[in-house]
């Protein structure tokens, strides 16, 4: 399965834009936002239209009380609160939006993998345990270039994607 990781898209609607059509031309399978949605409604205009399956956490940038009830209205998505659990293809994955967090979650040895966002920079490591520890960037462009990752979890491939580059 082909997943795309995001965060820190900061309601910048043009690059989400640019992002989901790149993500229906090449197969996105389910996508995972690491926090910073900013206005819930980019889930009702945005993310949720576009049909992917969409996990979402908290960031520091957004309405805790409606994030979760927009995104019931919308049949793919599902809103964690600051932390979210999935297994897809025999891989635990954990994500949320703070380093700190993320680091925790990955020491557990529970998870294969964890997506993390806030920092706005990409980074990947695997930690002794091997678990990998991912931050795709920002989707939003603020104070970095806009990126994000694909991870193929039948191959265990991780890309980072500059959004300019595309």
């Amino acid at each position: 399965m082909k997943l795309a990781i995001i965060s820190d898209s900061h309601d910048n609607i043009p690059n989400i834009e640019k992002f989901l059509s790149w993500a229906k031309e090449n197969k996105i399978e389910s996508i995972i936002h690491c926090g910073d949605i900013a206005a819930p409604g980019m889930i009702k205009e945005l993310f949720g239209p576009a049909g992917f399956p969409f996990h979402c956490v908290f960031g520091n940038v957004a309405d805790r009380e409606l994030l979760p009830e927009i995104c019931q209205q919308s049949t793919n998505c599902k809103c964690y609160g600051d932390e979210g659990e999935l297994v897809i293809d025999n891989l635990k994955i954990a994500f949320c939006h703070f380093p700190e967090v993320a680091k925790e979650l990955a020491a557990t040895g529970k998870f294969n993998l964890v997506f993390y966002g806030h920092t706005h920079k990409p980074w990947m490591e695997t930690l002794p345990n091997g678990c990998q520890l991912i931050n795709p960037g920002t989707l939003g462009g603020i104070f970095q270039k806009a990126t994000f990752a694909i991870f193929d979890t039948e191959t265990n491939k991780l890309e980072l994607k500059v959004l300019e580059l595309l």
